[in-house]
């Protein structure tokens, strides 16, 4: 098993490889994947996060992380969204520091178990 620095290094330029759509958001078991629908998301480099649909455009801050200082626990690394917008926006329902639940260069597969009411909120980026 690859220590965690290779797998965050691999993730982040799986990310940073062209612009990239939501395909499914699951929010404590309601779907709302059509919130997201024709944004068009970039991860850039330094940690600049940006969705545009063309219309209108959001951006924030991204980054992928090792939450735990033992390097043998892919379960550590942590896929972190901040999006720098007000809480009734839907973006904000995004910023969390996801666990990577799997990552191709196509498909980016993501989960949350929340701490206080212990729903799971699941993101899939897909590359365009």
């Amino acid at each position: 098993m690859p220590n965690n620095n290779v797998v965050i290094q691999q993730v982040v330029t799986q990310a940073q490889s062209g612009t990239w759509r939501i395909t499914s958001f699951i929010d404590s078991g309601q779907d709302e994947t059509n919130n997201f629908t024709g944004y068009n998301f970039t991860f850039g480099t330094n940690g600049a996060l940006s969705a545009s649909n063309g219309n209108n455009s959001e951006s924030g801050n991204w980054s992928v992380t090792d939450s735990n200082s033992n390097d043998d626990s892919n379960d550590d690394i942590d896929f972190n969204i901040m999006f720098n917008v007000p809480d009734t926006n839907d973006f904000e329902d995004l910023n969390d520091d996801w666990d990577i639940v799997s990552h191709t260069d196509n498909r980016i597969q993501l989960r949350d178990i929340s701490g206080g009411n212990g729903g799971t909120d699941t993101l899939t980026f897909e590359r365009n």
